[in-house]
């Protein structure tokens, strides 16, 4: 039976692919019957793989009486941490035998605002290359980058920069560009054809809301300029047509990057580039474990 190897320190445990996924199905029935039904094994074999799970993992993960089946604590914990990664390990391996077999696929990739003419490109070098899987684009939330990819809605996401998810990679990056602030016509600072990073001073910056992390929301929106000078938080938006009408409304600026700035031209607000800011990046995310080849030929295209 296929096993999988983890090292904690100097201990080196083994896990059986059948345990786990007997475990799985178990927490999900709490029935010993309907479990050994499902895995058309017997009630016995069930305990065993149960009993050999807890004996690999050093404590109990289910509590069984005569009436009733229940996970304990560290059950619930292992199955909280267990779901996502067995979910990984089988979208890895469906991946990577159509690739074998050469059977057509889907690579689902989520974006941010606009899909611009970079990621479109890098879309046509993979297609060409790759005709037999086709590449599927999903807009994300201005405010919830990470969402779709948690919930495998996406395969990989294109997102701005910084990325810091301890269950997500960050892959290539790129569209390295300077950022611009997006004003309303007749905002002060308006008129000007560069700004600096002090200049943001006693301005107002439309946030983003939650659930972006706390870090990438600052980033998208600095509370302080590079001195500390104080910048003016104002309304949180979710998506980046929110913050357009907003801004176009006179209740304050957004940072954007240049390409997504000129995407989004309007009568009733300009872009004035800024500098002493650090630059706009994207990335290409996926989530920890599962670079398939399909997304390792992506990957490549966004670079080449």
């Amino acid at each position: 039976m296929d096993e999988l190897s983890s090292s904690i320190g100097e201990v080196t445990i083994s896990l059986e692919i059948r345990e786990l996924e007997c475990f799985l199905v178990l927490a999900e029935e709490l029935h010993f019957g309907r479990t050994a039904e499902r895995l058309y094994l017997s009630q016995s074999r069930v305990s065993q793989l149960l009993r050999s799970l807890e004996h690999r993992i050093g404590g109990r993960l289910v509590e069984r009486t005569s009436r009733r089946v229940a996970l304990t604590p560290l059950g619930k914990e292992f199955l909280d941490s267990l779901r996502p990664a067995y979910a990984a390990l089988e979208r890895v391996v469906a991946h990577t035998r159509q690739v074998a077999l050469g059977i057509g696929g889907t690579l689902r990739i989520g974006f941010q605002g606009t899909a611009n003419d970079y990621i479109l490109a890098a879309v046509a070098v993979f297609q060409g290359q790759h005709p037999e899987c086709l590449i599927e684009v999903t807009e994300l939330p201005l405010n919830d980058p990470f969402g779709a990819l948690r919930r495998g809605e996406v395969d990989a996401a294109v997102v701005l920069l910084p990325v810091a998810e301890h269950d997500l990679l960050l892959g290539p990056t790129f569209s390295v560009q300077p950022p611009a602030l997006t004003v309303s016509t007749k905002h002060p600072l308006a008129q000007r054809t560069v700004l600096d990073a002090e200049d943001l001073a006693g301005t107002v910056l439309i946030s983003v809301a939650p659930p972006a992390p706390g870090y990438w929301r600052q980033a998208q929106a600095p509370t302080q300029t590079p001195s500390g000078a104080l910048i003016h938080r104002g309304p949180e938006v979710r998506t980046l047509q929110e913050g357009l009408s907003l801004i176009a409304a006179g209740r304050g600026g957004m940072l954007l990057c240049r390409p997504t700035a000129e995407l989004n031209q309007r009568a009733d607000i300009v872009h004035v580039p800024v500098t002493g800011l650090p630059d706009s990046a994207l990335g290409l995310v996926w989530r920890r474990g599962e670079h398939t080849p399909w997304l390792k030929a992506f990957a490549a295209a966004l670079i080449s």
